[in-house]
């Protein structure tokens, strides 16, 4: 996305949170409405799909501690800097947004040292080289400088890997292997893809930061994938079987035990994330749910119920609460 599209892009409007939003609440907020208009809830859905689209691209910015920081000091000043490869999209699974960050984006600068700065960076001079050997015959070729770049990858695409074509600013197309399992703020290396050596020595690195969007019900802890599996009442109180999606689309059956309280894991082996050191799996955090509204014959029957409970789950937090002072 072009810095232009920033400007004009009221990102914490497309979440309706205020600029002082933390963390946490912009994390709840974007799930919310993630989940909402999530194209596997609306299909067919048009307007949905690029709701959700826009929802994402706003998020993946905003929860950026260094993409939001720019982005708000853009918008203040009306400058900054950023480039995109052809097919980045917000939650294709096929695009990703390149910003080529950190090269001089204050106000003060005008825009011959901007262009001096991309020719130096895409071949055009040494300036922003990174040398490691000699030069002018003192230890041999220079080293190429390292272009460096972050790219935004959608959760399954990070998951399952994939190669993509990244377009260079000067005309390069760049084929990038995403291997499966790529984490958030893990670096790819391609080695010989940066700028070319001033005096014919090796060319330097393309060094690709990943940014992966969050998924609407999934998280990631590790090689783990945990998803929040709400229960009734009756089921944690009286044991059931479940089913519980999967990063894969089917679905697994669980068996949550009479009396299991919130918050407790049911471990489902082997359904993770795969890299090279291993597989993770995926954990379902039981979630108790309390419905907001009840008919006049099930709130009765809800207090019949607290009649016959046999004790009042606060007696043991209090005692230890008096036997502390």
């Amino acid at each position: 996305m072009a810095s232009q599209d920033w400007f004009d892009k009221d990102f914490y409007a497309v979440l309706g949170v205020g600029k002082d939003v933390s963390d946490a609440d912009l994390k709840k907020t974007y799930r919310k409405l993630a989940r909402q208009h999530h194209p596997d809830s609306n299909a067919g859905d048009a307007k949905a799909e690029a709701r959700f689209k826009e929802i994402s691209e706003a998020y993946s910015v905003l929860s950026d501690k260094d993409q939001r920081a720019e982005y708000d000091q853009m918008r203040a000043m009306g400058s900054g800097a950023r480039f995109t490869a052809p097919g980045g999209g917000a939650a294709g699974g096929q695009g990703f947004d390149d910003i080529f960050r950190g090269f001089g984006r204050g106000a003060q600068r005008n825009q011959s040292d901007f262009d001096d700065i991309l020719g130096g960076l895409f071949g055009g001079g040494s300036r922003f080289g990174t040398p490691t050997g000699g030069f002018g015959g003192f230890g041999g070729p220079t080293k190429g400088g390292d272009i460096t770049a972050n790219t935004t990858l959608d959760f399954l695409t990070a998951i399952r890997g994939d190669t993509v074509g990244l377009q260079m600013q000067d005309g390069r197309e760049v084929k990038v292997k995403v291997p499966a399992g790529v984490a958030d703020g893990q670096k790819i290396r391609l080695k010989g893809k940066g700028q070319q050596s001033p005096d014919g020595g090796e060319a330097g690195d393309l060094v690709i930061t990943v940014s992966v969007r969050p998924h609407p019900v999934f998280e990631r802890e590790g090689l783990n994938l945990r998803v929040d599996v709400p229960v009734t009442f009756a089921e944690a109180a009286l044991g059931a079987t479940i089913e519980v999606p999967t990063l894969e689309g089917d679905t697994v059956r669980l068996k949550v035990a009479p009396g299991t309280p919130a918050g407790r894991v049911l471990r489902v082996k082997g359904r993770g994330v795969t890299t090279p050191k291993g597989t993770g799996d995926l954990l379902a955090e039981v979630v108790v749910a309390v419905p907001s509204n009840l008919s006049a014959p099930a709130a009765a029957a809800v207090a019949e119920l607290a009649k016959a409970m046999p004790e009042n789950p606060r007696d043991e937090l209090l005692a230890r609460a008096r036997a502390g002072r």
